[in-house]
């Protein structure tokens, strides 16, 4: 055992004897905690009233017959500040080793650096001095792991095995547990090792905060449902009857979301903004659950004292239509579980959708490409995208051949070389396109794909589990040192029926050409989402119900490829319309100036020739 490591565990082990301070968090947080304008739109002294449902929260967090604490919220509701008032109130007050689990190693990193360091330690005067920055050439700190007399904070992702299960921990604070992988590498939950960490304090604590995401498979919600579940009763100031603020209960006039108010539950009374601020300073918890020793809270963004109604209202109406959209909604702002609407897409539904395409439509602002190796073939489908998302399926081929020999990629490449026109006469290429690299000839489609980088075409390997960026981060560690990029078919999939559902054109609709056969569609939606679990734990997965998948497979190919451009599509589209304009307008100027008349000729008609 290093020296440091025996230092941070005796320090460790005498500071669990000590009494339990008499300062709670939030008293803590009002006394000594500052904001910084960097982090925060409210810079200066902290208040705790300005949202009075952190104080719960924040004092179950120091109160010593509270073991673990569980917080379902939704955004902007001030729930980082809360965490780092919790790690503030431990350094200055508390001392004691403190974990911070973050869903990645790199949003550890970004945590420990604006959150931690910029926003905690920097503008609060009382933590100034008691742990050094990381660059000072006698502090032992680094970015992720911070000494305090005392204590130390150990900052990890929730992907990264060695940090959960390094130090001894008293405090483990449990970040977005809701985007954690199933298991830390190999080790196992990674929840499960944190808990290990604090298993010899008789004064642990464990505090899980996240937003929630899909029902039946987040963290959050089944830890929550476990809990004496509380919620935030507001007293209604007419009639004074307390109640649980719910969606149901916010009206506006149509089209008009500057008219948003609450409506009281008991009297009917429509609260002004004032009203509801008032409510929530005015509020408390209450336990529904009391049979069960965790602390467990529940909360949603019309409790936010940041965020009116009428802008809540406004972003409803704008998202009600497309499920994609509506799920971020119902999981940042009511805070709630996303359950689907069906397993998976009717695909006579789709094909009906058909349209008639005979050029690109002027919409598209761009194309990829997404190819699917078969043992005897390659599929391959081109998608067009235009203004926020909307997506045009314009073809799907199937090239048939050996993808071990030479000639079926040279088929592949005069396809991908088409130059497309658009109604307006408009050329258009295919810009990125993925090939999966999964199947029996992976080096036929690495050697493939370095020859090609120059045009954008990579290589790409599907990665399972919830919560996978659809197209992450490449790497050249593979036998053809090409690019290959990880992509997250089931966050793919997820968004991709999510689209499906739209019924209405506009952002995320998907068309379809009318050459697509009813075969295309058969595999579009060739899967559904079903249960499974995994080391104890519900996940969601996508299972195959019929044979054939490619159409599928192709679309999360292009999906990704659209993903690794990178392109801001929308001022893409500006842009181009810009040129158009002014291309237009200079036409029409050339068209309305008349044309120079010829200068007379001086002198007679037989002088006027020179």
């Amino acid at each position: 055992m290093k020296l440091s490591d025996a230092r941070e565990l005796l320090l460790a082990g005498m500071s669990a004897w000590n009494p339990p301070p008499k300062l709670n968090v939030a008293d803590w947080a009002d006394a000594e905690r500052r904001l910084d304008s960097q982090s925060s739109s409210e810079p200066g002294r902290w208040y705790t009233s300005r949202a009075e449902y952190q104080r719960g929260i924040m004092n179950a967090c120091s109160d010593p017959t509270i073991k673990e604490v569980v917080v379902m919220a939704g955004a902007q509701l001030g729930k980082t500040e809360a965490l780092l008032n919790i790690i503030g109130y431990h350094i200055d007050n508390d001392p004691s080793p403190i974990l911070v689990l973050q869903p990645t190693l790199e949003m550890a990193q970004a945590f420990s650096k604006d959150r931690i360091a910029a926003g905690l330690l920097r503008s609060t005067p009382c933590l100034q001095d008691k742990v050094k920055d990381p660059r000072a050439r006698d502090s032992g700190n680094t970015t992720l792991h911070k000494v305090f007399p005392g204590g130390a904070i150990t900052i990890v992702g929730a992907n990264s095995p060695a940090g959960l299960a390094s130090r001894p921990i008293r405090i483990v604070l449990c970040d977005e547990v809701d985007r954690y992988p199933t298991s830390a590498g190999s080790e196992g939950d990674p929840i499960q090792l944190a808990r290990k960490r604090s298993a010899t304090f008789w004064n642990r604590k464990v505090i899980m905060v996240s937003t929630p995401t899909n029902k039946g498979s987040s963290r959050i919600e089944e830890a929550f449902e476990a809990s004496d579940k509380r919620f935030f009763n507001v007293p209604c100031k007419h009639c004074h009857e307390p109640q649980v603020l719910k969606w149901a209960n916010v009206r506006w006039d149509d089209k008009n979301p500057d008219s948003a108010h609450y409506v009281c539950e008991h009297c009917a009374v429509m609260w002004t903004e004032s009203d509801r601020i008032w409510a929530i300073r005015n509020g408390e918890w209450v336990v529904t659950q009391p049979e069960s020793s965790v602390a467990g809270f529940a909360i949603n963004g019309m409790y936010s004292p940041w965020t009116s109604l009428s802008d809540a209202v406004r972003e409803f109406l704008s998202v009600k239509k497309n499920p994609e959209q509506l799920r971020v909604f119902t999981n940042t702002y009511l805070g709630e579980t996303w359950e689907d609407e069906g397993e998976t897409v009717d695909d006579y539904e789709l094909s009906e959708r058909r349209e008639q395409m005979p050029n690109v439509p002027d919409d598209v602002i761009l194309m990829t490409a997404g190819v699917d190796v078969q043992d005897n073939r390659l599929e391959v489908s081109i998608i067009g995208w235009g203004r926020d998302d909307e997506t045009y399926v314009i073809a799907h081929e199937t090239l048939y051949g050996d993808p071990s020999t030479p000639q079926l990629w040279t088929n592949l490449d005069s396809v991908l070389n088409t130059q497309f026109e658009t109604e307006s006469g408009r050329q258009i290429a295919i810009r990125a396109t993925c090939v999966d690299s999964g199947g029996h000839f992976t080096n036929s489609v690495y050697a493939y794909c370095k020859k090609n980088a120059p045009r954008r075409i990579f290589a790409i390997k599907g990665v399972g589990g919830e919560g996978k960026p659809i197209s992450g981060r490449p790497s050249k560690n593979n036998i053809g040192k090409c690019l290959l990029f990880p992509v997250g078919v089931d966050t793919a999939k997820d968004l991709l029926f999510a689209r499906m559902r739209i019924k209405e054109a506009g952002p995320g609709y998907m068309h379809f050409a009318d050459a697509l056969n009813d075969e295309y569609f058969r595999q579009l939606t060739a899967e559904k989402i079903v249960t499974r679990f995994h080391r104890g734990f519900k996940k969601r997965v996508f299972e195959k119900i019929r044979p054939r998948n490619e159409a599928l497979d192709c679309m999360v190919y292009a999906l990704a490829a659209y993903g690794i451009l990178g392109v801001n599509v929308n001022a893409l589209a500006d842009k181009l319309e810009n040129a158009q304009d002014a291309l237009e307008s200079e036409q029409k100027e050339q068209r309305q100036t008349p044309y120079p008349q010829r200068a007379k000729p001086r002198g007679n008609f037989a002088t006027s020739w020179r």
